[in-house]
């Protein structure tokens, strides 16, 4: 089940170090852990990135950095995953890594993002999400017109559980699997 799951970190709700935390994601070998720190400054961000690259790598479990293109390219990476705006600024970055992926909130956004070259897609929010309180969730129909909609792998986003039946609606609406955020920093 885990190598349908993308891996998303948020090192504010760990109960344990952060980074005995990233030791306890990947010994589950999830599909890839996407490093989400986004609060950081890029410095910062560095330092925590490349510690948690080494765990991924001891692990075999794809990293991938968010948000700082720089920082993906210092420390050898071949994979990003940059916020659809970030990616609209700066269209040619897709050209410097070999997986590139967006966050997409639309159909049309899907579509957009497909044709800058992105590897993968994250759409949602799926199901309802502490994460974006007060905001009503796409749900599974939104999330089958965006698979329809495009060429590349798609992962839900957005309430997302390790949970073999919601793995299965996901898939059953063409999705390749899902990101998990809280459920991983829990194990």
């Amino acid at each position: 089940m885990y190598r349908d799951l993308i891996a998303i970190t948020n090192r504010h709700l760990c109960s344990r170090p952060f980074t005995e935390q990233i030791t306890r994601v990947c010994k589950l070998h999830p599909k890839a852990l996407i490093l989400r720190e986004k609060d950081l400054p890029e410095e910062e961000y560095f330092s925590l990135a490349r510690q948690v690259k080494e765990i991924c790598e001891q692990f075999k479990v794809p990293f991938i950095p968010h948000f700082y293109p720089a920082v993906a390219r210092e420390l050898g990476c071949d994979r990003l995953h940059l916020p659809l705006p970030l990616l609209l600024e700066n269209p040619k970055v897709v050209s410097d890594f070999h997986t590139v992926g967006t966050s997409i909130h639309s159909v049309s956004e899907a579509i957009e993002a497909e044709k800058l070259g992105t590897s993968y897609l994250t759409a949602g929010h799926i199901y309802v999400t502490d994460c974006k309180k007060g905001l009503p969730p796409r749900g599974l129909p939104f999330l089958q017109n965006v698979c329809q909609a495009v060429q590349i792998p798609v992962y839900g986003i957005g309430g997302i559980k390790i949970d073999e039946a919601q793995l299965h609606e996901l898939k059953n609406a063409g999705a390749a699997g899902g990101c998990v955020m809280s459920g991983m920093m829990h194990v």
